[in-house]
């Protein structure tokens, strides 16, 4: 079901913050299954150290930045990914018909650096614009380990600003959005209980700072949507094939139909950790 309510702010300020969209009880069973796949216990990790068995799962969480694809390994993550709560404010802000191509479960230990100003369109492109995160809370995300911070309504222009390496130590290897008509005064801190989901638009610019907390983790799992009518160019196209037609089929339909089904999926990218810059960012 979708509610209209949702569109208006969604458009205006390009976020929406769903209060405690899932259950205590679904924050605890993501929680325990983000131990077990950084333990390896649920298939590999392309770039992440084995768990021994003497290793606390402190010891393992506090390894990891960010896994990416996470929903190609656990069921649980791959059901979120369809959670009715989110699916709901998707088909809302989105359309009747919605596909996901990107999970990424964040971990933030203590000291582990944020991202610097970026759009996730940039990363992901989309035909139509509508490509959408689901920043779901599996702890409480406060300024001091590292919660979001957006810019409202910079999505607005439908520009994607220039963007450049950096070496700013408070933020992993992701490049840096420049160049915008935004400063930092403009931010606004988006603190939000666990259970909460923030679903955000592909053109807002959003950052994170680093977890400056004495002790504990930010974590959280980040889903990307986008209209299932929208072709995908996310990929260099085969030989043969206009960029026109690219069209990345590693997806997953969560509402409605898929008008491209014809075209069949394909099981593409492999779990991967993210660079935290400890030994310089290899791109």
């Amino acid at each position: 079901m979708t509610n209209p309510d949702l569109k208006t702010p969604y458009e205006r300020d390009g976020y929406l913050v769903l209060d405690r969209a899932l259950e205590p009880r679904e924050v605890g069973e993501l929680l325990e299954e983000a131990v077990r796949i950084c333990r390896g216990e649920l298939g590999d990790i392309s770039g992440a150290l084995p768990a021994g068995d003497a290793d606390t799962d402190d010891d393992v969480l506090r390894r990891f930045l960010c896994v990416h694809y996470p929903h190609k390994l656990s069921g649980l993550m791959l059901d979120t990914m369809r959670h009715p709560a989110i699916v709901s404010a998707l088909t809302s802000v989105i359309g009747p018909n919605v596909k996901a191509m990107q999970s990424m479960l964040f971990i933030k230990s203590e000291g582990e650096p944020g991202q610097a100003w970026h759009q996730d369109e940039l990363f992901i492109p989309t035909r139509d614009r509508s490509l959408a995160a689901a920043w779901i809370a599996l702890d409480d995300a406060t300024v001091d380990n590292g919660c979001l911070w957006v810019l409202p309504g910079s999505h607005r222009r439908g520009v994607l600003y220039p963007n450049r390496e950096h070496d700013d130590p408070r933020y992993d290897c992701t490049v840096e959005s420049y160049g915008f008509p935004f400063d930092d005064s403009d931010a606004v801190p988006v603190e939000v209980a666990a259970g909460t989901v923030v679903v955000f638009n592909g053109y807002l610019l959003h950052k994170s700072l680093p977890n400056t907390g004495r002790r504990g983790y930010r974590r959280a799992l980040v889903n990307h949507y986008m209209s299932a009518e929208s072709l995908l160019p996310w990929a260099v196209p085969a030989e043969g094939t206009g960029m026109a037609q690219a069209d990345f089929r590693d997806v997953v339909l969560v509402a409605g139909a898929d008008p491209y089904a014809y075209k069949g999926l394909q099981d593409v990218r492999r779990p991967r950790i993210r660079p935290n810059r400890d030994g310089g960012c290899d791109r």
